[in-house]
């Protein structure tokens, strides 16, 4: 694939892969309009659906930040999804979500983390096995894993400060 060739791939499969925004419905996949900044270690292309970014791969759009030590990015079918392996973190300026994995369809705007997944708001912190989380209408569903529960620490509205 020539140098242009591989350009325009990359631009197309980051374009797909516009990261999910929380803390504000989106209308769709590309209702972002901020540019995508990428940077990785390493930046591999094959057969012109799939991307992936090696060592400290991250994305940024906006206020938003998702960053693992791989993210791939696919393209099948018209089905876009990114897949994050290894401290995955998912930024929103109102919220951090932790995982081991990570799985975001763009069409649906639904993300999965799995693992040890710690979400963190403001001092809030909840705890599970897997986050599913829908980044259009902020709906989120904690499971266990294992043995383990679904834990949490919330402070109420602090008044008076």
């Amino acid at each position: 694939m020539s140098m242009s060739g591989t350009l325009k791939t990359v631009a197309i499969a980051l374009a797909l892969a516009a990261l999910p925004t929380a803390g504000g419905a989106q209308t769709g996949p590309s209702a972002s309009r901020e540019p995508i900044m990428w940077g990785a270690d390493t930046l591999e292309v094959t057969g012109g659906d799939t991307l992936t970014l090696k060592g400290r791969a991250e994305l940024v759009q906006g206020g938003n930040r998702f960053r693992a030590n791989q993210i791939a990015g696919f393209n099948q079918s018209g089905d876009s999804r990114l897949v994050a392996t290894g401290d995955v973190y998912f930024v929103t300026p109102e919220q951090t979500i932790r995982g081991d994995r990570a799985t975001y369809d763009t069409g649906s705007g639904i993300i999965v983390l799995t693992g040890d997944v710690i979400l963190t708001q403001g001092e809030n912190v909840m705890t599970g096995g897997r986050l599913t989380y829908n980044t259009r209408t902020e709906a989120a569903q904690m499971e266990g894993g294992g043995n383990s529960r679904v834990q949490g620490v919330f402070y109420p509205e602090r008044s008076g400060n």
